[in-house]
Parts: C-alpha cells; structure tokens; sequence
C-alpha cells in the first residue's frame, strides 16, 4: 500500500517514557510505554497475512463460543446427566463477573484504543480490513482499551474449566493466547490491556474455583463434572 512501507510510529495518542497527550480538553491520558508501542505496530502493523486476516477475526466472535458450549453441553448432559448444566452456568457467571469488572475498569482507565490513536494500525470496518492514513491525527482522550475483556472472559472462562476438567489443561491455554492475539491484530487493544485481561480473568477465575469448592458440598454436588454419573449412558465407576 503506497505510503506505508513500514510500520507507523507517528501520529500517535501515547508517547514512550509514560508521557501523554490530550489532544482535546488537555485532560490527561493513559501513559504507554516503548515496549507496549513496539509490539503494538509489530502485531498489527508487521506480523499480517491474508490467512491470518481471515483466521484471527474468529477468536473475537463471541457467538461461536457460546455455540460451542451449548454443543458440549448438550453432550455432556447426554452423557453425564442434568446435572452438568451446573458447572456450564458457573462459566458463564465468571465470564459474566470478569465482563462486567472489566468495564468498570475500563471507564476509569480511560485509555484509547489503538484503531483511534495510531497512525497506519489495521481495523475492520463492515468485515472488511482497512487502515488509518498516515497522516491520522487522534481526537479523542478518552476510551475503553485497557483491559480486555475478550481476553479477561477467555482467561477466566479457561482457568475454571480447566479446574473443573483437568485433562484440559495441556491444549486450553490456548484460547486466551488466541483471543488476545486477535484483538491486537484487530486494532482493539495494546499488548499491555491484553495482559492486564489475561491477569484479570486468571485470578477471577481461581476465585471462582476457590468459591465453588466451598458451594458444590453445600449443593450436594460434586467439585468436579466427571464424578457424576448417568447409569442409562455410563455405569457408576463401581459397576461390573
């Protein structure tokens, strides 16, 4: 594309060392520093492919999440019994609580997302990818960048699922590396909001496993999905 034979370090909302810009109000902004710009314009701006502009955009879909767990769901339930919708409502309520502790956050910090701040970054608009002129010129201070909310809900949804089925534990790691990833790609976010969302959601998600330790005896459930049984499907452990 003419005009952008490198990435852009120009034209941006937030400047390294922690210094800030206002380019409207003098209200002073979120400081960025060298590191989270560099990965930034190296993730958007570099790192591109035509396979990973049709690839990444999915990982920020949330309907293909929730039509995958309605699929397991379903499954599990034909195979362990009723019971497993309990521990698929516990997901959604720690993806629930770290979505809306992300936006509480996300008005305090005010900070920019990268498709509003620098020059020459990749967005989509009308599925289709485009990308801010060189000479872009920010106007606005304030936004909802940090953190991430997809990658503090993948974080969190993660971590419980792989407390509440260990075998998951060497592939799952993966989805919020993935969701992160694309938000970056897409323009959304900085490097540091995905972090800060991967840190996020890992400690609620712990809590939510630490909470529902002391609830399932309460519920006369068991901690964990597998240890209940459905004999029509599969025979109690015990059975001969």
């Amino acid at each position: 594309m003419p005009g952008f034979d490198k990435p852009l370090g120009f034209g941006i909302a937030f400047w390294p060392g922690g210094k800030t810009f206002a380019p409207s109000g003098g209200r002073r902004m979120f400081p960025a520093y060298p590191l989270d710009l560099d990965l930034q314009l190296l993730m958007n701006q570099q790192w591109r492919s035509s396979a990973l502009d049709l690839l990444l955009p999915v990982f920020s879909l949330r309907a293909p999440l929730f039509v995958l767990l309605a699929g397991l769901l379903v499954w599990r339930s034909a195979l362990r019994g009723k019971g497993q919708a309990v521990y698929f409502i516990a997901l959604v309520l720690a993806m629930g609580v770290t979505d809306l502790t992300c936006n509480a956050v996300k008005h305090e910090a005010g900070r920019v997302r990268p498709q509003h701040a620098i020059a020459g970054t990749y967005y989509q608009a009308s599925g289709q990818w485009v990308r801010l002129p060189a000479d872009y010129t920010p106007d606005r201070d304030r936004g909802t960048s940090f953190p991430s909310a997809h990658a503090a809900n993948s974080m969190a949804l993660t971590v419980l699922a792989m407390c509440f089925w260990p075998r998951l534990r060497q592939g799952l790691w993966a989805l919020p590396v993935l969701v992160g990833w694309s938000r970056i790609y897409a323009g959304k976010h900085f490097p540091l909001d995905v972090l800060a969302g991967w840190i996020l959601g890992a400690m609620l998600g712990w809590l939510f496993w630490l909470g529902w330790k002391r609830l399932a005896p309460r519920l006369k459930l068991p901690i964990r999905p597998d240890d209940l049984y459905r004999p029509f499907l599969l025979p109690p452990p015990d059975c001969k």
